[in-house]
């Protein structure tokens, strides 16, 4: 079967997921569909399958019999933070939505789902991987801030911010725009999909999270500066400006 369109080779994907019907079902229907799969019915499993494969995208149930999902997602963000993480959960409570997105995931989906689902959401994710093409500006500076696109970096001062996949395109936009106004909707259609049909509240843990992580990298400068700062607009979306002190 020919990999997915704008990726080659296949991308590597694991599946962590303990239910034998659903495990077998994801891995048979994606390798179906081109993907490099892997599957793995507990956390402890999966964990040393992602050091060992260094997987482009994880697929995580938080439901797993021997550590809990939300710790899973925080080890694989902290060993790996570029993967693109999605969570699976038969769990529909706001708050464990959040847990699993502040842990560090960059999507979710609640079971059941149907394979096409999934396979557009990954997709739509897959598609927004940088590859620097079609970027007049490769470099943009914002206060202290330096972000280069091509090389995927991002300085505060003398100090790399280690940005998650989504947090670099969500910052990324900003910059594009450093001092407009950009909406809520412009940013879900640019950082995920124009045909997102997940939480917005996506974006709010994703900004929350860019935000701690700019404040401890100017924190931690030597000398320490300031960061740039992003103002929430309410009622429309956000805006990035050098700050001024």
């Amino acid at each position: 079967m020919p990999a997915p369109q704008d990726r080659s080779p296949a991308p590597v994907l694991l599946v962590i997921e303990d239910d034998d019907t659903i495990g077998r079902h994801l891995d048979t229907g994606l390798r179906s569909h081109g993907y490099d799969t892997a599957w793995r019915r507990t956390g402890s499993d999966g964990l040393t399958a992602a050091d060992a494969t260094h997987p482009d995208v994880v697929l995580l149930d938080l439901g797993l019999p021997d550590i809990d999902g939300i710790d899973v997602a925080r080890e694989l963000r902290s060993r790996h933070p570029n993967v693109l993480l999605v969570i699976l959960t038969a769990r529909t409570d706001e708050i464990d939505v959040i847990a699993g997105l502040d842990a560090g995931a960059d999507d979710y989906l609640v079971k059941p789902f149907t394979l096409s689902v999934l396979l557009a959401r990954l997709r739509a994710h897959l598609r927004r991987l940088p590859t620097g093409h079609g970027d007049r500006e490769t470099t943009y500076r914002v206060g202290n801030l330096i972000l280069d696109i091509r090389a995927r970096t991002c300085l505060i001062g003398d100090v790399e911010v280690p940005l998650r996949p989504k947090e670099f395109d969500l910052l990324t936009v900003l910059a594009r725009h450093t001092g407009a106004a950009v909406s809520r909707e412009d940013l879900m259609a640019q950082v995920w999909d124009e045909n997102w049909f997940g939480p917005t509240k996506t974006l709010d843990v994703t900004l929350a999270s860019l935000r701690r992580r700019l404040q401890q990298a100017a924190a931690d400068a030597q000398p320490p500066v300031d960061p740039p700062t992003v103002t929430t607009l309410r009622g429309y979306g956000y805006r990035l400006e050098e700050d001024r002190g």
